[in-house]
């Protein structure tokens, strides 16, 4: 367990999970690339007060896991094998939506957040 602890920054974990949820915030929305997404995902936009919160949930802890990651990778200077599983990540869910029945912008999109995520947390990490 020592590996996964030794080393971590844990106020960059929890900085690079908060931001990455905000970036997540900023990248779905009206502002960006919400409205082709959620249509072509098949979902509707929804107000603040109908917003699923199970969902926002898991995807924090989500980012919470991925952002202890990053500060496991940076601790351990694997800086390239980080980068290869969050591809990896990245590929794999655009496959996944492929299957669903996304279209090709709302796979890109949800996609291109994985590697915007990575980046935020990456320079949570070198930044505390």
């Amino acid at each position: 367990m020592g590996e996964i602890m030794t080393g971590v920054s844990w106020i960059g974990v929890i900085v690079g999970a908060v931001a990455g949820f905000l970036a997540g915030w900023l990248w779905y929305s009206p502002m960006l690339f919400g409205p082709k997404w959620a249509e072509g995902s098949g979902v509707e936009m929804n107000s603040a007060d109908k917003m699923p919160f199970d969902a926002m949930g898991a995807q924090f802890l989500g980012l919470l896991l991925m952002s202890w990651f990053v500060g496991v990778t940076a601790a351990a200077g694997a800086l390239l094998t980080l980068i290869l599983a969050t591809i990896a990540f990245a590929v794999l869910q655009w496959s996944g939506n492929t299957f669903s029945g996304k279209t090709k912008c709302a796979r890109n999109v949800d996609a291109g957040y994985w590697i915007l995520a990575l980046v935020v947390m990456i320079l949570a990490q070198a930044i505390f």
